[in-house]
């Protein structure tokens, strides 16, 4: 997964979280010259695994433009500004979403550092409920500054799976190209994988493969090419480390794999004694519908059988994985093991996020399994580096 051809870039991570962004775009030949995160183990994380990139840690609302300017003089004309700002206000799971919400207006504070640096390109990701809130109002906002600074702007929502992360994540990215003629392209679908998108504008934000790109696509990764040759483990462990007990069983693996020797972060909190009865019930694929009833949550007890259908849930080898949150608690989705007596480990949930191996995470069990449900898939982001390159490469 290393990037062999040398670096043909500089980027700034705005929001840089532990990093995922910055290590996909690294790996389709980006070097990350500066990063910005607010929370302090998160930048610890960033920092151990990029350590050659300048860390600013703080609010980047307290950005001046001065110091901004003086810690990348060095590296001449900044190819991308990337990131996220954060996501909460967004996302259509959020119980109220207003544009009130001030996590909702960091977005401008990315523009207003844009509009300072003037790359030659910016990335923006975020969730798919950034494209409905304030009835669109955010993302006319994002192309009415971009576009005032010169920049072409386009948004699309891409689906992990496509790009070989076994995971059914969504996340609208917008690509920005300075003094750019030509169309601002993404990249396309790689690996025959689907999910429902249930979010406004998902035919036209999303790729659909026709059935001739669905033969030429490669068969998706599945939950059992990410973490099937992971040793087990029981909840509650706390081993700093363990060795690779088989060979990588398939590309995914052998891939992840590259350039580490130890499983690191493979732990997971024990089971209360309830839900280890719970999932005594649920079969590999199953979820909340397959517990008895009088096992069952009190509000699940209330629940439709329609509804939360993927609480509870026990993965199946053979499909993805659902979103990986910054809880992979048993009663928000699919997170139980398919063959051991626990919920997947911080290693596990990386894998599915397509992290490499070698990627290190820092801070409590639950402060790293925050830092990778928060993070950019790294394959995903990878596939829309290489994509951003080659524009920036045909720039008058």
């Amino acid at each position: 997964m290393r990037n062999s051809s040398g670096y043909q870039g500089t980027m700034i991570d705005l929001f840089a979280g532990a990093g995922g962004l910055s290590c996909g775009l690294e790996e389709a030949g980006f070097r990350p010259v500066l990063a910005n995160e607010m929370v302090d183990v998160f930048a610890r994380t960033y920092r151990l695994n990029h350590p050659t990139t300048k860390m600013k840690v703080g609010d980047v609302r307290e950005f001046d433009a001065k110091e901004l300017h003086e810690l990348v003089a060095e590296f001449g004309e900044i190819d991308l500004i990337a990131g996220g700002p954060p996501c909460q206000g967004f996302s259509v799971n959020a119980p109220i979403r207003s544009l009130d919400d001030p996590r909702n207006h960091l977005f401008e504070d990315f523009l207003r550092i844009v509009a300072e640096i003037r790359p030659k390109a910016v990335l923006i990701e975020n969730v798919p409920g950034i494209v409905s809130l304030g009835k669109g109002t955010v993302v006319e906002q994002i192309y009415k500054a971009l576009e005032s600074l010169g920049y072409k702007v386009k948004h699309r929502i891409l689906f992990a799976g496509h790009y070989g992360a076994p995971q059914m994540r969504f996340r609208t990215i917008f690509l920005a190209i300075r003094d750019y003629t030509g169309e601002i392209l993404f990249p396309r679908p790689e690996y025959y994988a689907t999910a429902t998108a249930n979010f406004q504008k998902s035919k036209e934000l999303c790729f659909f493969p026709t059935p001739l790109e669905e033969v030429l696509m490669k068969r998706k990764t599945t939950v059992r090419d990410a973490i099937g040759d992971l040793p087990p483990i029981e909840g509650g462990e706390k081993r700093a480390e363990y060795e690779y007990e088989t060979e990588p069983q398939c590309e995914y693996q052998a891939l992840l794999r590259q350039g580490a020797t130890r499983v690191t972060s493979h732990c997971c909190p024990r089971l209360s004694e309830i839900n280890l009865e719970r999932l005594k019930h649920i079969p590999v694929g199953g979820s909340w519908r397959d517990i008895p009833f009088e096992l069952l949550p009190k509000g699940l007890q209330r629940a439709r059988r329609s509804n939360h259908t993927r609480r509870y849930g026990r993965l199946d080898p053979d499909a993805l994985c659902s979103t990986v949150m910054t809880k992979c608690d048993p009663h928000w989705g699919s997170f139980f093991h398919p063959e051991q007596p626990r919920t997947i480990s911080v290693r596990e949930a990386a894998r599915i996020q397509s992290f490499p191996d070698r990627y290190l995470f820092t801070g409590s069990m639950t402060e790293q399994y925050e830092q990778v449900g928060n993070a950019v898939p790294p394959l995903m982001a990878k596939a829309v580096g290489k994509v951003l390159l080659k524009m920036i490469g045909e720039r008058p």
